[in-house]
């Protein structure tokens, strides 16, 4: 069973269908939406400021979010898919956005909608990735548009693929 814990007086909220993986931690405020899944040692630390997860988001393993002691909180959108060992501190994430293996998205940065953070990027404290692009690089800079076949599969299918996913584990218990 997943660690979840109450801390400052906040209880992690799950809403419905949402699979949790036995080495996955959630901590003190964080609120998460319908049909999400949160992957093998990734961890929520909602200690210092709220962590908020909108619905069908995966969280993939080795994954870290956390926030910034009254300066930034995480706020995750709608179908989004957050990659294996990624880390996002204190950013917006908006709806349908892809952030890729191993990219970092630091405090107060906007990831707009319909964007893909490739793998081992960089997104800078207060950077603003525009909607429809894809950034990539160390910091991290626009590089192309995401176009609506990029946006429908790639986006669109990992989001699904690991309700997919989700489901099978929840078979298994």
């Amino acid at each position: 069973m997943a660690i979840i814990r109450e801390l400052r007086g906040y209880i992690p909220q799950m809403g419905k269908n949402c699979f949790l993986a036995e080495t996955a931690a959630i901590i003190g405020d964080v609120t998460m939406g319908d049909n999400c899944s949160i992957w093998y040692s990734t961890v929520l630390r909602g200690d210092v400021n709220s962590i908020v997860i909108g619905n069908n988001v995966n969280i993939q393993d080795g994954a870290v979010v956390h926030t910034l002691y009254q300066r930034s909180k995480t706020i995750i959108g709608n179908n989004v898919s957050i990659g294996h060992n990624a880390t996002i501190h204190g950013a917006i994430i908006e709806d349908n956005c892809l952030i890729g293996m191993g990219a970092t998205v630091l405090d107060n940065a906007v990831v707009e909608s319909g964007s893909i953070v490739a793998a081992n990027a960089l997104v800078t404290s207060g950077m603003r990735v525009e909607s429809g692009f894809i950034y990539a690089g160390v910091p991290a800079k626009k590089i192309k548009e995401v176009s609506k076949e990029q946006q429908k599969e790639i986006v669109e299918r990992i989001a699904n693929d690991y309700i997919m996913y989700a489901g099978w584990y929840k078979q298994e218990d």
